[in-house]
Protein backbone atom coordinates (compact mmCIF):
# COMPACT_ATOMS: atom_id res chain seq x y z
CA UNK A 1 0.00 0.00 0.00
CA UNK A 2 1.05 3.58 -0.54
CA UNK A 3 1.26 4.29 3.17
CA UNK A 4 3.93 1.58 3.45
CA UNK A 5 6.23 3.17 0.87
CA UNK A 6 9.02 5.16 2.46
CA UNK A 7 9.99 8.28 0.54
CA UNK A 8 13.29 9.52 1.97
CA UNK A 9 13.81 13.27 2.25
CA UNK A 10 16.65 14.82 0.26
CA UNK A 11 18.99 16.76 2.52
CA UNK A 12 22.34 18.38 1.84
CA UNK A 13 21.99 18.47 -1.95
CA UNK A 14 21.64 21.79 -3.76
CA UNK A 15 21.36 23.09 -7.29
CA UNK A 16 22.91 26.45 -8.12
CA UNK A 17 23.11 28.73 -11.12
CA UNK A 18 26.53 30.37 -11.09
CA UNK A 19 27.93 33.27 -13.07
CA UNK A 20 31.49 32.89 -14.30
CA UNK A 21 33.53 35.44 -16.18
CA UNK A 22 34.58 34.06 -19.54
CA UNK A 23 37.65 34.80 -21.62
CA UNK A 24 35.49 37.23 -23.64
CA UNK A 25 34.88 39.37 -20.52
CA UNK A 26 31.19 38.55 -20.32
CA UNK A 27 29.34 36.33 -17.89
CA UNK A 28 28.80 32.69 -18.73
CA UNK A 29 26.21 30.88 -16.63
CA UNK A 30 26.36 27.28 -15.45
CA UNK A 31 24.12 24.99 -13.42
CA UNK A 32 25.84 23.03 -10.64
CA UNK A 33 24.76 20.18 -8.41
CA UNK A 34 26.37 20.47 -4.98
CA UNK A 35 26.73 17.66 -2.44
CA UNK A 36 26.81 19.42 0.93
CA UNK A 37 26.63 16.13 2.83
CA UNK A 38 29.12 13.49 3.94
CA UNK A 39 27.90 10.58 1.79
CA UNK A 40 28.67 9.57 -1.79
CA UNK A 41 25.79 10.04 -4.23
CA UNK A 42 25.73 7.37 -6.93
CA UNK A 43 23.95 6.71 -10.21
CA UNK A 44 22.78 10.33 -10.57
CA UNK A 45 20.13 11.21 -13.15
CA UNK A 46 19.40 14.86 -13.93
CA UNK A 47 16.43 15.90 -16.06
CA UNK A 48 16.26 19.58 -16.95
CA UNK A 49 13.79 21.71 -18.86
CA UNK A 50 12.53 25.26 -19.14
CA UNK A 51 8.97 26.42 -19.73
CA UNK A 52 6.86 29.53 -19.51
CA UNK A 53 5.97 32.65 -21.41
CA UNK A 54 8.03 35.61 -22.60
CA UNK A 55 6.34 38.55 -24.37
CA UNK A 56 3.09 36.54 -24.65
CA UNK A 57 4.93 33.75 -26.47
CA UNK A 58 4.98 30.26 -24.98
CA UNK A 59 8.50 28.92 -24.49
CA UNK A 60 9.47 25.27 -23.99
CA UNK A 61 13.12 24.32 -24.03
CA UNK A 62 14.39 20.89 -24.89
CA UNK A 63 14.28 18.34 -22.10
CA UNK A 64 17.81 17.17 -21.33
CA UNK A 65 18.68 13.97 -19.49
CA UNK A 66 22.14 13.36 -18.11
CA UNK A 67 23.73 10.61 -16.06
CA UNK A 68 26.68 10.92 -13.70
CA UNK A 69 28.30 7.94 -11.97
CA UNK A 70 28.88 9.55 -8.59
CA UNK A 71 29.43 12.71 -6.60
CA UNK A 72 31.58 12.59 -3.51
CA UNK A 73 31.00 14.37 -0.21
CA UNK A 74 31.57 18.13 -0.29
CA UNK A 75 31.98 18.06 -4.10
CA UNK A 76 30.08 19.51 -7.05
CA UNK A 77 29.17 18.68 -10.64
CA UNK A 78 28.88 21.19 -13.45
CA UNK A 79 25.59 19.97 -14.97
CA UNK A 80 25.15 22.27 -17.96
CA UNK A 81 25.51 25.80 -19.30
CA UNK A 82 22.37 27.95 -19.17
CA UNK A 83 21.59 30.96 -21.37
CA UNK A 84 20.41 34.25 -19.90
CA UNK A 85 17.54 34.24 -22.41
CA UNK A 86 15.75 31.53 -20.40
CA UNK A 87 15.97 33.34 -17.03
CA UNK A 88 12.49 34.74 -17.77
CA UNK A 89 10.89 31.28 -17.69
CA UNK A 90 10.72 28.51 -15.11
CA UNK A 91 13.85 26.33 -15.10
CA UNK A 92 13.30 22.89 -13.56
CA UNK A 93 15.85 20.28 -12.50
CA UNK A 94 14.65 16.86 -11.37
CA UNK A 95 17.50 14.95 -9.72
CA UNK A 96 17.51 11.28 -8.68
CA UNK A 97 20.38 9.44 -7.01
CA UNK A 98 21.26 6.60 -4.68
CA UNK A 99 22.83 6.70 -1.24
CA UNK A 100 23.63 3.09 -0.47
CA UNK A 101 20.64 1.08 -1.66
CA UNK A 102 18.05 3.87 -1.17
CA UNK A 103 16.88 6.05 -4.04
CA UNK A 104 16.30 9.76 -3.49
CA UNK A 105 14.80 12.33 -5.80
CA UNK A 106 13.92 15.98 -5.66
CA UNK A 107 12.68 18.69 -7.98
CA UNK A 108 14.49 22.05 -7.93
CA UNK A 109 12.64 24.94 -9.57
CA UNK A 110 14.06 28.36 -10.42
CA UNK A 111 11.01 30.57 -10.96
CA UNK A 112 11.03 33.24 -13.69
CA UNK A 113 13.28 36.22 -12.99
CA UNK A 114 14.81 34.70 -9.82
CA UNK A 115 18.23 34.16 -11.39
CA UNK A 116 19.55 37.68 -10.86
CA UNK A 117 22.73 39.08 -9.38
CA UNK A 118 20.76 40.77 -6.56
CA UNK A 119 19.80 37.28 -5.34
CA UNK A 120 23.37 35.99 -5.33
CA UNK A 121 24.93 34.25 -2.40
CA UNK A 122 28.28 32.52 -2.12
CA UNK A 123 27.58 28.94 -3.18
CA UNK A 124 29.27 26.58 -0.71
CA UNK A 125 31.80 24.04 -2.04
CA UNK A 126 31.77 25.76 -5.46
CA UNK A 127 32.92 29.00 -3.75
CA UNK A 128 31.48 31.24 -6.47
CA UNK A 129 28.55 33.68 -6.46
CA UNK A 130 25.20 32.37 -7.66
CA UNK A 131 21.57 31.58 -6.91
CA UNK A 132 21.14 28.34 -4.94
CA UNK A 133 18.19 26.11 -4.05
CA UNK A 134 18.63 23.51 -1.33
Amino acid sequence: MRKDIEIPEVKNVAVAVVSEESIWKKDDWYVYMVNLGNEVLKNILVVSRGYGEINNEKINTSTLRQHFDELGPQQFLKIEPIMEEVFGVTNEYWISFYIGDKIFDKQYIFLPETIKKEHFTKVPVVNKPGVMIK
